[in-house]
């Protein structure tokens, strides 16, 4: 399943056009099945499928881990990825569309969100958020190739322990969801990075996943302000090699002298 796809683009510079050999990023509609019923169709990037799949039900509450799952097998053709589980469960009924990329649903309420609490949190010095966000850079493959996909990233403060990739900002949270119940790596602490705006859903996703911190490329929307201050999560924003913006809980970003 290709994640990228060649084209050819005119390209116009000071009164000249060029023709020019490029690569676009696959946007594709690939269904979800559970226990043989159709779902709903997400639209993504074809990669990491069994990780979108996993974590879109983890993340909407249907599975709590992976021993619920018996089987999540894509087609050949990647339009269709199939879960099949221990139980019988419920399709939502009540599905919401989202203010994620590519028209995201969610069966989540805002009250939803899940605590992290203050005993759980990483600290971190103003160093470490700068140095985190180069990390988010060198691990964005796709974006390398086309520019117009978003990264996400799981780390442990130190290093970048998973990264997921997506045309839908959404879907990478899901995929990180994903591979952490999947390849269940051993943590301290969780520090959620992503390219993405940060919205109530993408703070949602967050909080289910335990992270503490979440650090984003760009700004959180009043919402995900208001869910990350309730759930004990520092939420920062425009983090770039020099500068950050904490909106919730500074507590977390310490200053080097104050280390022990």
């Amino acid at each position: 399943m290709r994640t990228t796809q060649p084209i050819e683009y005119a390209f116009f510079r000071k009164g000249k056009s060029e023709i020019v050999p490029a690569e676009v990023i696959v946007e594709k509609a690939v269904n979800l099945t559970v226990n043989g019923e159709l779902w709903l169709t997400m639209m993504c990037t074809p990669i990491h499928l069994e990780a979108l799949a996993i974590g879109f039900l983890y993340n909407e509450g249907i599975i709590k881990s992976m021993d619920e799952v018996v089987d999540v097998r894509p087609c050949e053709n990647g339009e269709n990825v199939d879960v099949w589980l221990t139980r019988n469960v419920e399709q939502p009924t009540d599905w919401r569309k989202t203010s994620g990329c590519t028209g995201g649903v969610t069966s989540q309420t805002e009250s939803g969100s899940e605590s992290v609490g203050q005993a759980n949190g990483a600290c971190v010095r103003p160093a470490q958020v700068t140095e985190l966000a180069a990390c988010l850079f060198e691990a964005q493959d796709l974006y390398k190739q086309t520019g117009g996909v978003h990264t996400s990233a799981l780390s442990d403060g130190e290093q970048i322990v998973l990264s997921a990739e997506d045309i839908g900002r959404h879907n990478t949270l899901d995929k990180i969801a994903g591979l952490y119940l999947m390849r269940k790596p051993e943590l301290a602490h969780k520090i959620l990075l992503t390219t993405g705006r940060v919205s109530s859903e993408m703070i949602q996703k967050a909080a289910k996943i335990g992270a503490s911190i979440v650090i984003s490329r760009t700004s959180p929307s009043s919402l995900s302000v208001e869910i990350a201050e309730k759930a004990g999560i520092t939420l920062i924003g425009y983090a770039r090699r020099d500068r950050f913006i904490i909106y919730t809980h500074p507590e977390r970003v310490i200053e080097a002298e104050q280390v022990a």
